[in-house]
Order: C-alpha cells, then structure tokens, then sequence
C-alpha cells in the first residue's frame, strides 16, 4: 500500500533544518504505526511538491533514514518503510497519554452506556448454537439480484439522482413502492408527504421521542419490551409508565388517562410476540381518541406471519390521525441495511423531516434507489417467500425439540415470527445460565434486559432462530436443557 505524500506536514521549527524535519515527521510516523513495515514511501517527487522543498532534500533525508533502518531502498520501485523499522515502546505511550488525561466523567453530561444492553458478542457467527435474535442467515439472501440492484443504481440512467444532494427528500421510486405495494399490504393508505424513509426502527423510536415528548409529557410503554426504547425515551426525560402485557399484548384499559404518547407493538410485541386481537385495537384507538394521546406503532416483523396471514396494522384502522405508524426492511432484507419508514398525518412528516435533515440529511441515496430496485423488480417477494418456507421448517423443529427437552415457551403464538420468548423455571437465573451455555458455544438472550424491574424477568429468555442452521437445533436446545437442569439441580418437569 503507497504512503500519500498528504500523510506528512512540516512543523515550521526553526532551529532544525528542513532535512531534519523531513527525517523527524517520517520517523515519527513510523514510531506511531502510521506508516507500516513494507509500505511504500510517497516519491521524492510527489514529497518535495507537498511540502514545498527541494527534491535534494527529500532525497537526503530519505537516504538518512535508509542509514537509520527506518526505510530501505528498491532501486526504481523507490523507498519503503522497512522490516527492521524501530518501534515506539509501549511504555513512552502509556506515559505520555497518561500525562494528559481529560477526566472524561465529568465532561459527559449523559452517560448513555449506563443503558442495560442486549449483549452479544461481536463474533458470534463462532458459536455452533447462536439462538439470537435480529440477525440473519447469510444462505437466504439474494446476493446476485441485490448486487444487480446496486449496480443498475449507478448506471447512467440513475447516477444524477446518487450525485445529487437532495436535502431533505427521498428517494421517489422507493417512496412509491411504499406506498403503493408495501403500505396496502398491511391496510394503510397514505400520501407522498405522509411519510419519511428513516435509518431503521430505532432512529425513527429516536424521532417520534424528540419531537412528540418533554420533560412535562407522560409515555406509555410496554414491559417487558424492546430495551432500546426504554432507554430512548428515559434520554428524552419524560415521565414514563409501563403497563404489563398480557397474552393478547398490551391492555388498553392500564393505559393512565393523562398519557401523551403510547407506544405498542401490537402485530408481533416485542418479545413475547403477542398479537393484539382486532376487539382490542379498536378499544386502543377509542381511547387514544377519547384521551387525546397519541399511539405509535412499531409494525416489526409483519412479514414473518407464516402461520397464518397478519391482521391489519392499527395504522389501518386509524381514523383521526392518532396512530404514528412505523415499519423496517432490516429484518427482512438484512439487518446492515438499515432503512425503515414513518407513515403519519403530514405535521407530523413535516417536523420529522426537519429534525432528519438537522442530523443526518438523509438515508444514503444509493442504498435507497439499490432498495427500490430489490423491492420493485420482484426480489423482494421472492426473499420473504424463501425466507418464511425456511422459518416455518425451523420453527417446526424448534417446537419439535422444545417439548422432547421439556423447555417451556411462556405464551402461545399464532402467527409464526423468527423467535421464541421462553420461561424457564423459577430458581433458574437466565443470565447466568446464558453465561455458561457460551462455555459449550451456545448463545441465547436472557430476559432481564427487556423488563423495567423485578427479580420476575430473570426467569425469562428469548430463542431465535433465525441465524441457525436446521441441523443444530435439536443439539442446540438439548444443551441448553443439559445446562438448565445443571442450574436446577433437579431434571426439567416437563422433559418427554
């Protein structure tokens, strides 16, 4: 790899001569790690021409350091940063930053990381059994059409539309195959200026707090639920209730009377995957409007209802404009993509789109047009197709090795999802557990992180399968089984 010349600049000391400087800015470079063993130096050319010095200098300079055995000398290919290079100790390092310390502590005036995570390791395509959630099967995806999609996105017909700054505007193509393919699907009808493309689920969470909650407003939310809501709306410093969830999801009549926004997972709650029956929405939405709060609905997961077909979103059965409505291709494209969208009365669109445009302009233009291809030329429908034939196999080998292994799902569910939300018996903390189970490569979610409080939620943990193989599960669960009747001391009652 060649050193650009813009690597270097010249201090402007003037005790030292310009040789000395250039030996001093490339040897430090080299002690630092900028420059590597076995890069190529800029020539002397191209390094006289950036600093404004004569090529001579450079060229003594660089013959210096070849004498120090900092760089060596390949005849015509020029200079490069040698093997027996000197390097910095460790020690200098530590001492000198050290001697500089900013106690960052005081400085923060949020500390965000406090918020109780989902943990994951970062190599988790390692372990044999990772029972985990939000990520996907790398086999399921299209790669060939998605790579046709992004390169028909920089053709010539679409490069105007990429080398564009569009400010605060959307992709057209992908906001028409919204709404005129994606939106009728779940019942919802909208206008152009009825809806915004958002950098996921969580960045669209992220808005609807900023613009729709204050210090002196009260959310609703659902507990147990999905952790980074929690924490974004405890950022936004409003007064914040939780109301359990039942098996139908979230009971309308807890709902406080002087609530200013609702928040709900109503097709598949997060992570329970309850779906609220049709009677209780209806109530939901008379209570929104009677009481005057507004309900904003995450519509995650729609398109895994392989069981059965999904029931409408609540957007659909809106009529005063009450229900904020919000949906995500991350889990059924792949997760790194990262596009999403909010469907809302356009005030609402309006200041949404202002505050997108304040932070970060908007959602990258080719991951847009490359989106709208993938969704228009058909691939799209042909990925949920394969992706829910797959789920439903594994969902049925899932059950299959729940019941021979006596593990308990917590609730029933009807309409298929990606995942299972279990409870294991009291006495057993599902944190620890999760713990040791990685000691025999196995990753599962314990419950805690989804619930507000209580000893209640360590009992409780969430299985995917989602990004496992079909092979693994019987052998996956029948360690976890293994692991948990270790815990209990005592074989698991329901084991078949």
């Amino acid at each position: 790899m060649a050193i650009p010349a813009e690597t270097f600049f010249l201090s402007g000391e003037q005790e030292t001569t310009l040789q000395q400087q250039i030996q001093q800015i490339v040897s430090e470079a080299i002690l630092s790690g900028r420059c590597l063993a076995g890069e190529k130096m800029p020539s002397t050319r191209h390094l006289a021409e950036h600093l404004g010095v004569a090529r001579i200098t450079v060229t003594n300079a660089y013959t210096e350091l070849v004498a120090s055995e900092y760089l060596t000398s390949r005849g015509r290919s020029g200079f490069f940063v040698a093997e027996t290079a000197p390097q910095r100790p460790i020690l200098a390092i530590t001492e000198r930053r050290s001697s500089a310390q900013i106690d960052w502590a005081r400085k923060i005036s949020q500390k965000v990381s406090d918020a109780l995570p989902i943990v994951r390791p970062a190599n988790w395509r390692d372990y044999k059994f990772p029972f985990i959630y939000g990520q996907s099967d790398a086999r399921l995806f299209d790669h060939r059409n998605w790579r046709a999609c992004a390169l028909k996105a920089v053709g010539r017909k679409d490069f105007d539309t990429l080398a564009t700054d569009h400010y605060e505007r959307d992709d057209p193509m992908l906001l028409e195959f919204i709404l005129r393919q994606i939106l009728p699907r779940r019942g919802i009808t909208a206008r152009p200026e009825e809806i915004l493309i958002t950098m996921g689920a969580q960045n669209a969470l992220w808005m609807t707090a900023q613009l729709l909650l204050t210090q002196r407003r009260k959310a609703v939310m659902e507990n147990p639920c999905y952790p980074g809501l929690r924490h974004i709306l405890r950022q936004s410093r409003c007064t914040l209730d939780l109301v359990d969830v039942d098996q139908d999801g979230l009971p309308p009549e807890r709902i406080p009377q002087d609530a200013d926004v609702v928040y709900t997972t109503p097709s598949h709650h997060c992570p329970s995957n309850a779906t609220m029956p049709l009677a209780r929405r209806r109530a939901l939405l008379d209570r929104a409007e009677r009481d005057d709060f507004i309900i904003v609905e995450d519509d995650y997961e729609f398109e895994m209802s392989f069981l059965k077909s999904p029931s409408p979103a609540l957007k659909s059965l809106d009529r005063s404009g009450s229900v904020v409505y919000m949906g995500s291709f991350s889990k059924s494209i792949f997760p790194g993509l990262r596009l999403g969208f909010i469907v809302a009365p356009e005030p609402f669109i309006s200041e949404a789109r202002a505050l997108r445009s304040m932070v970060l302009r908007h959602p990258p233009s080719h991951m847009q047009r490359t989106t709208a291809y993938f969704l228009s030329l058909g691939h799209f429908d042909a990925q949920i197709t394969r992706m829910a034939r797959s789920y439903r196999a594994r969902r049925a080998l899932m059950e299959q090795s729940l019941r021979q292994h006596g593990l308990t799902p917590a609730a029933p569910e009807t309409f298929g999802g990606s995942s299972f939300w279990m409870k294991a018996p009291d006495l057993v903390d599902t944190s620890k557990l999760a713990m040791d189970l990685r000691q025999h490569s196995v990753l599962i979610e314990p419950g805690e992180a989804f619930f507000a409080a209580g000893d209640e939620s360590r009992s409780y943990y969430r299985l995917a399968y989602s990004s496992i193989a079909s092979a693994r599960i019987e052998e996956g669960v029948a360690l976890i089984a293994r692991v948990m009747e270790d815990h209990l001391g005592a074989p698991l009652p329901d084991r078949e």
